[in-house]
């Protein structure tokens, strides 16, 4: 079929009918003349049997040499087996990622998929499965360590070299704990990219082998009585404000988690009860915690200051916050309590040492330090059979505490049965 029939001269002569019509510039290259006045070129060709209109451009604009190379483009992707319109199509879309990446670049926002776009987009989906401290641990960790390296880079051309790149740093220091940390959190960035049809693989997979094991370390704890004893007497002496104190004294009353304690809300304190039941985000369950006289005693003695507000232990900037989840370690380290003698956590240690050396069970002692087990069946029965025995054990652990701290010979014995 001849091709390149018409001079400019046919095309720029052209002339507007009563009816649309166009003229054959030959192997699928037409000009189209509307009857409104419109002077447009079109290609029409036929790719797996069905005939397709491709817009070429209009005229003056895209001059006739233009066109015809345009349409000899067209021509040389069919014979490869490409269909010039879904050329188009990606070469449109590419045209608008490049609009939209500038807007967001003068936005201040990530590239178009980028690494750093789909894990905003991660951390929102799980937004309201983690608390808002964790929440904000998990952003913080990936804008500071891993956007610096992958968050300009399109999710789908991500490759294993550049996450351990990410991570290589944290190896360096020896940080284990945050590269291992940091490696879950960007592998589930790549698990929802896939599900959601972003890329199909996980870069972050091979990297695991790359990061050595962290060895376990266990939380500084002091489990000596006579040190205990003098440990309370040095709580008890704190000269912090009086929200702090509280918290301080109740920790080891209670043994619970830092988190949970901080965040303790007065909703789930029931004072006539003399129960604490806290949402425990960590196991995933509902607590019960027996609250001995007294912690009745110190949560009676702050209620009028902090009462009328959601959390019993909140914040000094009043800003609607909970208690910093640094302030029991500043606390302990101001009373000469560096990490590496005691921790916030270690309240949790003690307390496990001392009173399974008493004899009190196993199982009581580990419900009462929230390790759920596994078992949902085996939980919920632990939780109606040891309940009476941990308001026991609880009201026991608070007496031998303050034998302790008023410097009575107090020594460890097995429970009656």
């Amino acid at each position: 079929m001849a091709k390149n029939l018409n001079k400019d001269s046919v095309y720029k002569n052209a002339k507007s009918k009563e009816n649309d019509y166009m003229l054959n510039d030959g192997e699928g290259l037409y000009f189209f003349v509307g009857k409104n006045g419109a002077r447009l070129w079109r290609f029409v060709y036929t790719f797996n049997k069905k005939q397709k209109k491709l817009a070429v451009g209009s005229y003056p604009k895209v001059t006739l040499e233009a066109a015809r190379r345009k349409a000899e483009e067209h021509r040389q992707n069919i014979a490869n087996g490409i269909d010039p319109s879904e050329t188009n199509k990606k070469n449109k879309e590419t045209d608008q990622a490049t609009i939209e990446n500038a807007r967001r670049k003068a936005a201040g926002l990530p590239l178009l998929n980028s690494f750093a776009d789909i894990a905003i987009q991660w951390l929102a989906s799980i937004q309201h499965l983690t608390t808002e401290t964790t929440h904000i641990k998990k952003t913080s960790r990936l804008e500071r360590l891993a956007f610096p390296v992958l968050g300009d880079m399109p999710i789908n051309q991500v490759k294993s070299s550049d996450v351990l790149a990410s991570l290589q740093p944290l190896i360096d220091k020896t940080q284990l704990e945050t590269a291992h940390r940091l490696h879950s959190e960007i592998s589930a960035i790549f698990a929802y990219a896939i599900v959601h049809n972003f890329t199909d693989y996980d870069p972050a997979q091979p990297v695991s082998k790359q990061i050595p094991a962290q060895k376990v370390k266990h939380r500084a704890a002091v489990i000596d009585p006579k040190q205990v004893g003098q440990l309370l007497r040095d709580i008890s002496n704190y000269q912090g404000t009086f929200v702090v104190q509280s918290a301080f004294r109740l920790s080891p009353l209670l043994f619970q988690r830092p988190g949970e304690i901080r965040q303790m809300l007065w909703s789930d304190v029931d004072l006539i009860a003399c129960e604490w039941r806290p949402y425990v985000s960590k196991t995933d369950f509902h607590h019960i915690v027996p609250l001995p006289t007294q912690a009745i005693a110190i949560l009676e003695g702050i209620k009028p200051l902090t009462g009328n507000g959601q959390y019993v232990f909140p914040s000094s900037r009043g800003d609607g916050r909970p208690m910093s989840d640094n302030t029991i370690r500043t606390a302990l380290k101001s009373l000469g309590y560096d990490s590496d003698v005691m921790t916030a956590h270690g309240f949790r240690t003690t307390a496990s040492t001392l009173l399974n050396e008493q004899g009190w069970s196993p199982d009581a002692i580990e419900r009462q330090l929230a390790h759920a087990p596994r078992d949902q069946v085996r939980a919920a029965y632990n939780r109606a059979q040891y309940l009476e025995e941990r308001r026991k054990m609880m009201q026991s652990w608070a007496d031998y505490l303050d034998g302790l701290k008023n410097g009575a010979q107090v020594i460890a014995f097995k429970k009656a049965g």
